[in-house]
């Protein structure tokens, strides 16, 4: 009987690998870089992967036209190769190399689009027991950290260039508990080679908790407490220092159907001589009708978070997702999750076995009328303005997925972007269209 082989994860140092005890190894050339012994008891071992992406982008009249126009489209290139090694039951160093390249892009790339060579997990796992029951790893070095759904702290998948940080990070199981500690610092990317650096104008500290409380009759929660440090915070408000602090809860799951994620988070702190006061609320509840044909799922997002009422008092209500996905709302990853409300229906089906097709509609509006729109990565898209109006824009998208084999998958993206009042009365307002796509192999 072969060994069941394990599926690619999104963090490939998640991925487990462990052939000792198998009676059939499998025979495929790819597989035979999977637990390599160093040892003759096998307690030692490497493990070897990597994976090429290649992507197309192209937007027509980006950020509703006040972004300079591609004249081709985009071609994007990403390419990673990563080393496990496993030394005995106490040690583990894990290594991963990235290499983003981009070309067409009418400004030149961004931080996101292209670094030629440069680590992009590089850390050690010391690792030991408390008890019988609890293990504690210490995790220390450049480490990809993702919590929860992404909402907060994400690796930002969609971009060419992955988002990544240095520091520490406590891993360990406490009354069935995953609790997970962090102090770390944001990597500051740079086109180059090996010359990305540590980001000392941020930094990230916390707990983050995922378990099954008793209260909670089916699925899961998670409960979190996020420091956050940023020496050049902007806002519609100013640029100053913020010190940000988050609780949150979230609650997830999946029974008899039905499957939803709901997120709840306060924020308060300080931005320069003011005080912060923000908050959102975030959800996806949807139902899959698993016994018709295409197995459809049927979904709603419903999110809002706050927005600053007067930028001119001395709070900022603003709030920060802090390291969200680009792509939170969309693959074309053009508004952010600050001072904004929307619904967000959203079907998915699945075609055949391998073929996949998902499909939303976002209608997005501002919450507060002195603030702005933000992308995602918080910079200003639009101020306030003279405009009273909260509606910005609807966006219509399609995304079809295609995994043929183990190894490989294919995306194809399409997403439309129509402004609303408050895009037409505050600059250019463009229809604004998006086209990716995305051939991925990983090994």
């Amino acid at each position: 009987m072969e060994y069941s082989r394990p599926s690619f994860e999104k963090f490939r140092f998640d991925e487990s690998y462990n052939y000792r005890n198998a009676p059939v190894r499998p025979s495929s050339l790819f597989y035979t870089i999977k637990h390599i012994p160093l040892t003759s008891n096998r307690e030692n071992y490497l493990n070897i992967g990597g994976s090429i992406r290649e992507r197309y982008e192209y937007t027509n009249d980006p950020v509703f036209g006040d972004v300079t126009q591609d004249e081709d489209g985009v071609w994007l290139q990403r390419v990673n190769l990563h080393a496990d090694m496993q030394l005995g039951r106490h040690l583990r160093l894990f290594g991963e190399l990235t290499s983003a390249l981009s070309e067409g892009r009418a400004n030149g790339p961004s931080p996101v689009d292209e670094n030629r060579l440069d680590l992009q997990n590089a850390f050690a796992d010391f690792s030991f027991g408390l008890n019988e029951s609890t293990d504690l790893t210490i995790r220390a070095g450049r480490q990809e950290i993702e919590f929860g759904s992404g909402r907060l702290v994400d690796v930002r998948e969609g971009t060419n260039v992955r988002r990544t940080f240095d520091g520490f990070r406590g891993l360990s199981n406490f009354l069935n508990w995953d609790v997970s500690a962090v102090a770390v610092r944001p990597r500051r990317d740079k086109a180059g080679v090996f010359d990305d650096e540590t980001n000392h104008d941020e930094s990230m500290w916390g707990l983050y908790t995922v378990g099954r409380p008793d209260f909670l009759p089916e699925g899961s929660a998670d409960f979190y407490y996020l420091g956050f440090r940023d020496d050049i915070g902007s806002f519609v408000q100013g640029v100053n220092k913020e010190t940000r602090h988050t609780v949150g809860m979230r609650l997830w799951g999946a029974a008899r159907g039905w499957d939803w994620n709901w997120e709840t988070v306060y924020q308060f702190g300080s931005f320069g001589d003011d005080k912060i006061n923000a908050w959102t609320l975030a959800s996806d509840t949807g139902f899959t009708f698993s016994t018709a044909p295409l197995q459809p799922r049927v979904g709603l997002r419903a999110n809002i978070a706050s927005g600053d009422k007067d930028p001119t008092d001395s709070t900022l209500q603003t709030f920060n997702p802090l390291f969200p996905r680009g792509n939170y709302f969309s693959q074309a990853a053009v508004l952010g999750p600050r001072n904004f409300f929307n619904f967000n229906p959203h079907l998915n089906l699945q075609l055949t076995d391998k073929l996949s097709l998902n499909t939303d509609v976002n209608f997005y509006w501002r919450l507060e009328r002195n603030d702005g729109v933000y992308s995602p990565s918080g910079q200003i898209i639009r101020g306030p303005g003279d405009s009273n109006a909260r509606y910005v824009a609807t966006g219509l998208s399609f995304e079809l997925a295609w995994a043929p084999i183990n190894h490989l998958d294919f995306t194809v993206i399409y997403t439309h972007l129509q402004p609303g009042p408050f895009i037409r009365q505050t600059g250019d307002s463009k229809d604004m269209d998006f086209l990716e796509i995305t051939a991925r192999f990983r090994f």
